[in-house]
């Protein structure tokens, strides 16, 4: 398997795996903890969420708020990364600070075992608009994987719900891989991800067993397709078959085991 492949090269072959906010059924999620295991099980890829702190830090945080996950309250965008470090975003047994960006790609620029691609999704709508895409941009500069050489060589695969947000992207960066992420109606017919120019869609679980064909649909138009979230065993098994990309799991170990059967 071509541990190099991206979301820019539809093939039919048994799925990477995308450790989704890391191992986060075994670890809270987007914690050191939960990447460093991900990442020791095997995963492809993983996969975080990023939002803007009020001092202008990318942090790995799925919600608009803090109270979900941390030990604290408030909004993400209206907190400093020092206020967010006082919280703890881990559990009674694994305490847990809260997990930068620069420190995720770091994680994962170092780990020498295999590549492994990060997937970023930008939260929208939020108070800072492109903003999040510009700083986004940045800090893949400073870590020199900004502007691959190809998209089949990059280390980094930008997501959003918004089309708005791929098409920045895009426009910046155009060998950077990047999924629109929705359902079937924005994108069956490919018009939204032809309009902002995205190099793969990315269908729920759900989606893509009501629209099987929408694999095929992708492929025939030069599209990838990433698969969220596939935790059950018979939905790895129905990505598999139908030939899909890239599954987003909460188990990337149970997973990888799951597929190297199959083989």
């Amino acid at each position: 398997m071509n541990a190099e492949a991206t979301a820019d090269a539809p093939e039919f072959r048994a799925p990477f795996v995308v450790a989704h906010r890391g191992a986060s059924v075994a670890r809270p999620e987007h914690t050191l903890a939960a990447y460093e295991l991900a990442l020791t099980e095997g995963a492809d890829g993983v996969e975080c969420d990023v939002r803007l702190t009020r001092d202008g830090h990318l942090v790995c945080v799925h919600d608009r708020t803090v109270d979900r996950t941390s030990s604290g309250v408030g909004l993400v965008s209206e907190l400093s990364l020092d206020e967010l470090r006082e919280l703890d975003f881990g559990d009674a047994t694994d305490p847990a600070a809260v997990l930068t960006l620069r420190e995720l790609i770091t994680l994962v620029l170092d780990w020498r075992e295999r590549p492994v691609k990060l997937f970023i999704e930008t939260k929208h709508p939020v108070r800072y608009g492109g903003l999040v895409e510009s700083t986004l941009l940045g800090e893949l500069q400073r870590f020199g994987i900004g502007s691959p050489a190809s998209a089949a060589h990059s280390r980094a695969v930008v997501m959003s719900f918004a089309a708005t947000a791929v098409w920045r992207i895009r426009r910046a960066a155009p060998l950077l891989p990047t999924v629109l992420l929705g359902e079937s109606s924005r994108y069956l017919g490919g018009s939204a991800a032809t309009t902002v120019g995205a190099t793969a869609v990315g269908p729920s679980v759900k989606t893509l067993r009501e629209h099987p064909d929408l694999v095929d649909r992708a492929a025939a138009a030069g599209r990838a397709t990433y698969c969220w979230t596939a935790d059950d065993p018979d939905d790895v098994k129905l990505c598999r078959e139908l030939g899909v990309g890239w599954i987003a799991t909460n188990y990337p170990g149970r997973t990888k085991t799951l597929l190297a059967e199959l083989e």
